[in-house]
Order: C-alpha cells, then structure tokens, then sequence
C-alpha cells in the first residue's frame, strides 16, 4: 500500500473536482479525514466531486493505493509492472450550473452537438467566427465550405459552449467513417490503409509516467517513419495524447483498459472462456464500466476511429455486453475486437459483432487467405503484427504489399513502439534484473521498433519505407511511380531522381508532379553509356516539408563479366608436411593442411589474420531466431554452436589447392559436405570456389561462409553493397545499394541484449586492412569488435569486452531475421535452406594509395 497526502487551499466557490488521470491499481480517497470515493482502473480517468467535503483556508486530502486489487485480473497487459499515481491528478473548479456533459458527433459536412441545458455555441474556422447559436440539449452546424480532416491533413474546426462564465472548448474535425462495398476503410468516402502501430506508455527513467513533451516527441518520430494509426495497447492513453492525435493527425484505436494475460496463463486447464473474467456474471459490471469510461473520456476526439473492447481476454458474454455498449453509442467509429474474431469468426450465434475482422501474427499465407475468403463480409485488421523485438522485424514489407495487393486487407498495427526497461548505466534492465522476481518474461518487453530512449535501428526504418506514400516500378528506360497517399497530391511534394554508377552520383533532377492519389505517372530515365565497375543504380527521393518521406533505388546495370580464363600467372608454391607457402611481390600466404585453410595472411608486411580462416553456419541469436534453437543449438539440433570443420583432404595442383571435407557439430553427423578449391595468381589474388552439398532434412542454417580474425587496427573498411544501415534479405528496403565508409564501432548495435548485428547484403566489393574482397556475384558481410561467441554469452551490454579483435565474416549468404519471437515462422524464401552450395570471390592485396 502507498498513502498519499497534502494539504492544500481550496476556495468553496462553485463545485471543485478531483480528477485523477492514473493510479494503479486502485485508489480510496478521503477529504479532511471523510471518505470520498474509490476508484478501480489504472489508465481509466477518475473523478469525484469534493464541494460537499471542503472548508474555506486549508484541506486534507488523503490518497490510499493499492498495488494489487480484483482488478488487477484485467490488468496483465505485456509491460514492466508499476504503482501508484502515474498521471496527473488535479483540482477542476466549476461554476455552479455548469455544463454535465458535452458529445460531438461528425460526419463529413456537419457537426451535431449534444448538451444539457441551454449554452451558447460558437464555432470558429481558425481564427474567424463561422457560427453562433443560443439554444438548448442539441445544435447541428454545417460548414458552407467543409474543411474535412484525415491524418495528413489534420484540419481542427475550434467549437465553444459557454454558460454561467464557463467556456468549454473543444477542437473537432469534420470526419466520416465507412466500409465499402469491398470491405476497405473509407475515411470521408476514401479507402485508407492503416499504417500503424502499438503503442505503450514506457519511459527508460520515468516508467509509465510520459510528459506532454514526452508524448509528443514519440508523436512526430511516428510522423518521421510514416505511421499514421496507433493502437492504443493495451489500456487508454492520457487524453493530451489523443489530443496530440486529433492535432497531428493520427488514426487512433482506442482500447480500454483489459487483458486478462495473466489469468489465462494462471489457469491453463480452463477450456474455452467458461470460468473466465469474460464469461463469469460477476465481472459483467467491471466490464461494462471500464468500456462506458473509456468511451466516456474520448467520445469527442476525432482521431478514434475504433473502440476496443481489450485484449487477449476471451470472448464470453461480458465482451457481447460491451460490445452491445459501443454500439449504442452515437460515435462512428468502428468496434474492434480481436477476441470476437478469434473465437466466433466475423458474427457469434447470438447475431452480436465486430465491424473488422481482427487478428494478430497471422501468417502471410493466412492473411492471404483471410482476403480470399468469402465468409468474412468486413474489413480485415492486424492489430498486431510483425513483432519488433531485437533485430527486426523482417517482413513488415512483405505484409504490407499483401495490404495494398487487397482492399479488403485494411493494413494493422505492428508490435510495439518502443523497448520497455529500465535504463541503469549502459544497460536497459529488464525481467530477471529485479528482486524478489517470482516470475518474468526476460527480455520480452524489449520489442519496439525503437529503442527505449526512441532511438532508430534498422527495423525502424525498415517500418518507414514499408509505410513510405509511393511505390515505383523500374523497366527498359521508364521509371513508373505510383503516389500512395490517400488524401495528397503530389504537386506538394518534390520528385528528387537520381542516377549513380559506381556509389558516385552522375546526374540528378528534380520534378514537381501533379500526381492525385493512387494516380501513376510513367517518366523516361536516362541510363549512363558509361559500363560500371561496381554497379549502375537509380534513386528516387520523395521530399515533402524539407523532409524525405518515401525513397526507392533500382537497378540500371552490373559490370560486364570478365573473361573466365586467369590472365594472371600463378603465384610461386613450396609445399611441406603440414603447410603450403606462396609468394610473391609484397605478400605471403600460408595454407594450413589441417585446418584446410589460410592461417597466415600477409600482404605488405603486415599481418591480416590472427588465426586461421574458418568455415562457419553460426552467427549469435537474434531474439527472433530464438525459436530455431531447437535447430541449431540445442537438442536436437546440429550443435552450431560447437561446430567442427573436418578435412578429409587435400591436392595441391599447380597454383590450386583443392580441399575436400565436412561441417558438423560436436556428437553430430556432417550437415554440409563440400570442396573448397583455392587458387593464388602471382600479383595475390586469391580465387575462393566453395562448393558442396547440405543434408536432407537439415532444416536451414543461420548463414554460411568463412571467418577472418583481424588485428584491431584494422576496424575501417569501405564497402560497395547495401548500407550504411546493417540489413538481411527480410530487411533490406531502407537501404540502398551504394559506396559506404564505416568501422567495426558503427556497425555495433545496442540492443537491450546483445545479438547477431552488422549484417551487409548485395555486396560486390569490400577493403578492409590490406586486403580487397571481390565478387561478379553478390556476398555478404559483417564487421564487429566481437565475436558470435561474445555476444551469444551476454545478457546486457555491459557483460560485453572487447578482445582487441576485428571480427569479419564473408558470407554466401544469411537467414532473415523474421519477427518469430512472436509472430509466425521465417518464410521460406528467406531461410537459408539451399542443399545446393556455389559461392565464388576473390581476396586480393588492396591498392596501398585507396586505404580506408
């Protein structure tokens, strides 16, 4: 238990309030020793009215919290658990006479305003005056003009009712809200998609509690990655942040403040809801009350477009009661309730339903299937999807081409905004890190799509490009650009193209389109005579407000192919018992016949490896490839982990080593067996052949290539390749193919708990010490001051040290990062589940003048 208590002056004119925005989880309030009420549910507001209880010159007022209450059942929302009084709690003062109750209802060319009693209702267009009424319980005003709002263009009509000296003001848009006859989102008769997301009150210092500025900075960083829909998970925010909402222009789900998490994991052997909060008739009451009260606080905002019933808490007769409740509102918006579509489908046997088919971690092949089924006659909604823990997600591009692909997929709310955790030091705490724990979840609030201190990672900006307001399409000299936004013509914008060969850019123009929503436009690119080297790429920017809010790249031209046949003699060879040795001008070269590779690189002088070059599959965990372990680590998986390079043997034939052998792990049979051809031409180039054969039945691989140890002062290197952001083949639309220059140090990434990072794909050139890798085909790369081993081992970042190495891997390619810490499997095209292995580059001694 807390006690709050304060004293304070109060003047008796008129009623005086108390107002409570949160408390967690229940409250018992007393006014000069006098009970005044009691409250249950923590983000739900709480007022009393404290006239009766107050004298001239000083009061009391005696605040009781509980930590735990009944309520605490329909609390067990994913988040790191606080209490107390989070939110504000103030003093109203009201004049006596005052106006009960305000609801503002709009349609797309009228207001209709209910009240009681008589007021004076005014209604201002920005500054000027459009409308004045004196009248009673109702008014309905029609702008001759309307100015309508949506979420890019969040026009706010300003409407005051004033009686007895008090002005109420309320900022409302003109909106209207649909279904079409192909079950799409019609806001103001125009089908949208919901490019959303989940969002929690967390701070890394200040827990739940979020101020204004807090608020609004998490607002205009959604702005900047292109979301405009919140999922209000899973609780009511504070009414300034649907305030914000209305201001800003975001599509506000609004769910009150249930989930019953907890209490489904508490009693597993309940089978379906019966015995459940949402069946039982004793929780009736405390369901219908908090949905009345949510509703209550926000019926007058324009951005809710839904009502949530909760989450995660069964469908039984209390949810059809709330429901029933929504529905007999005045309001517009949708009810959402994922519950109601996961159990009864789209309508139960009593005729009671949703108006959106809800669901969460759907399966892209499940949410095709859900547009092609005939059976749900609604909008179909992910309000929760490609889960962003860690390194991710992977595939919210994939789902939201399937959004665009059906009118019927209305788009969805990925899973979450922003790491929970507390931040101490270096590291985000999180479940584990507290005492008298007796039960947590890890790091599973770590799961936004932003860093706690709402910081970007590539996930991030994976999310904006999915949500980005274009879409282009590259072929034969024409470039088509589709404008995706629902309510901006492109005229507002600035259309940047241009055209790089070789990562440096050769031309660039700028175009001011008149483009309507959804309209396509089809512009002649010209493509440069110049043959690359490296690669041709075309970049489109769109600039809105001084501010790029869309960019796509495409593919103009690779390098011709050289000649198959070596130009270049071979280098000189002296074999022994356990090593071959080439040299040459200005390097040396030492093959090891037992590990089957180079252990000693040195070019220059300088020494380029620690040890010898390995073969490898592993790379550390990301919490989305947690789910593989079973696979990869742990029985019975392959033991990746502990992996052994077997070298059956090895031929040497003129300047050609060949090596036959086999990976596996400790106790395991060879998954991969291969033959890995290398060859040294006399100017140090060395020609690396793998090829091989995976087993059946091997599931997939997190990856496959070879590592390299270097020397820590070789942690600069330059890059051709997809960058500079760390990408996968999931993950890969943010960043564009180009020349990069970079470190071990910023390529590290700080997640809550150390993972796999750094990854680079689409690569075809990388420097790096003295040496140069080379590919006609693409690679892939990471650079890191740690090794896979290192990071797997730490739960925070502090448990990380640095061994004064550099850790290179070159890569034939790497397994996606998904989103299966919660969602659905990796797909299939973007595992590594190839049988069939060739993978071909070259390391040469770089050009001394172009170090990094």
């Amino acid at each position: 238990m807390g006690i709050y208590e304060r004293e304070f002056n109060c003047d008796t004119v008129g009623r005086t309030y108390l107002v409570f925005e949160g408390v967690c989880s229940c409250a018992f309030v007393y006014v000069n020793g006098a009970y005044a009420g009691f409250t249950r549910g923590s983000h739900l507001r709480a007022e009393f009215d404290l006239t009766e209880l107050l004298h001239g010159g000083e009061n009391t007022l005696t605040v009781k919290v509980l930590k735990w209450t009944a309520g605490s059942y329909l609390e067990s929302q994913d988040q790191l658990r606080y209490n107390g009084i989070f939110r504000e709690i103030y003093l109203l003062h009201r004049p006596e006479g005052h106006i009960e109750d305000v609801e503002i209802t709009s349609t797309d060319d009228s207001f209709d305003i209910s009240f009681d009693g008589r007021a004076e209702v005014r209604i201002f267009e920005g500054e000027k005056l459009i409308s004045f009424a004196e009248c009673e319980n109702n008014y309905t005003y029609s702008p001759e003009s309307p100015i309508l709002w949506n979420a890019e263009k969040p026009f706010l009509y300003r409407i005051e009712l004033e009686r007895a000296g008090e002005i109420l003001t309320f900022m409302r848009g003109l909106k209207k809200i649909g279904i079409g006859e192909d079950y799409s989102l019609l806001i103001n008769g125009v089908s949208v998609k919901l490019h959303g997301v989940n969002h929690h009150d967390t701070h890394p210092e200040n827990g739940w509690c979020m101020t204004r500025e807090d608020m609004r900075r998490d607002l205009l960083l959604m702005k900047e990655l292109n979301i405009n829909c919140i999922r209000t998970s899973h609780y009511p925010p504070h009414p300034a942040f649907a305030e914000m909402c209305d201001e800003l222009g975001f599509y506000l789900i609004l769910e009150t403040d249930i989930e019953e998490h907890g209490f489904m994991s508490r009693y597993p052997e309940v089978i379906g809801y019966e015995g459940r909060p949402c069946s039982d008739p004793v929780w009736k009451k405390e369901y219908l009350e908090r949905a009345e009260r949510a509703y209550g606080t926000f019926k007058n905002f324009t951005s809710v477009i839904m009502w949530s019933t909760g989450n995660e808490s069964g469908y039984g007769e209390n949810t059809r009661d709330e429901i029933k409740l929504l529905k007999s509102k005045k309001s517009d918006a949708l009810i959402h309730s994922e519950d109601a579509s996961r159990e009864q489908g789209t309508v139960d046997a009593d005729g009671v339903s949703a108006d959106v088919y809800s669901r969460m971690y759907s399966s892209l092949k499940e949410l095709r299937s859900f547009a092609e089924d005939e059976k749900i006659n609604m909008p179909v909604f992910l309000c929760e999807y490609s889960h962003a823990m860690g390194n991710g997600p992977g595939d919210v591009w994939d789902y939201n081409s399937l959004f665009r692909e059906y009118p019927k997929l209305i788009g969805g709310c990925i899973w979450e905004w922003a790491d929970h955790g507390v931040k101490r030091g270096d590291d985000l705490l999180y479940g584990g890190d507290f005492e008298h724990e007796l039960t947590h979840d890890g790091n599973f609030c770590c799961d936004g799509v932003v860093f706690s201190d709402r910081s970007f990672k590539s996930g991030s900006y994976e999310m904006k490009a999915a949500y980005q307001p274009m879409y282009t399409e590259y072929s034969d000299g024409i470039l088509e650009l589709t404008n995706l936004y629902d309510f901006t013509d492109l005229s507002e914008c600035t259309v940047l193209i241009e055209t790089e060969l070789d990562g440096r850019e050769v031309s660039r123009s700028e175009l001011s389109l008149t483009l309507a929503p959804k309209d396509k436009v089809r512009v002649p690119v010209s493509v440069p005579e110049e043959a690359p080297t490296l690669g041709c790429h075309l970049n489109v920017y769109l600039i809105k407000d001084g501010r790029t809010v869309a960019e796509t790249q495409h593919l103009l031209s690779r390098p011709v192919p050289g000649s198959a046949e070596e130009s270049c003699p071979a280098a000189e060879m002296t074999e022994d018992d356990n090593s071959i040795l080439f040299r040459g001008d200005g390097f040396e070269y030492r093959f090891s016949k037992h590990s089957g590779n180079f252990e000693s690189i040195v070019i220059r002088g300088r020494q380029q490896i620690l040890s010898p070059v390995a073969l490898s599959a592993m790379r550390a965990l990301t919490d989305n490839d947690k789910a593989m372990s079973s696979y990869w680590i742990t029985w019975p998986g392959e033991n990746l982990d502990r992996l052994f390079s077997k070298v059956y043997s090895v031929e040497t034939d003129g300047n050609g080593i060949t090596v036959t052998g086999a990976l596996s792990g400790v106790s395991r049979g060879p998954f991969f067996r291969y033959t890995l051809l290398l060859k040294v031409s006399s100017d140090g180039k060395i020609s690396v052949c793998l090829n091989g054969k995976i087993r059946e039945g091997t599931v997939c691989l997190p990856r496959l290539g070879f590592d390299y140890i270097l020397p820590g002062q070789n942690s600069g290197f330059e890059y051709y390749g997809r960058g500079p952001l760390d990408c996968y083949c999931d993950l890969s639309h943010s960043s564009k193919v180009g020349r990069y220059l970079s470190t071990a140090a910023e390529e590290y990434v700080n997640y809550p708990r150390p993972q796999e990072h750094g990854n680079h794909t689409d690569t075809v050139m990388l420097r790096i010490g003295d040496m140069l890798f080379e590919s006609s085909e693409s690679f892939e790369f990471a650079v890191s001051e740690y090794g896979w081993q290192q990071l797997q081992s730490a739960e925070h970042p502090s448990e990380l040290h640095r061994d004064g190495n550099i850790h290179l891997r070159v890569d034939l390619k790497s397994s996606g990062v998904g989103s299966m810490a919660c969602g659905p499997a990796l797909e299939e095209k973007y595992r590594f589940s190839e049988k069939d292995i060739s993978f071909s580059f070259t390391v040469s001694p770089a050009d001394a003048s172009e170090g990094y």
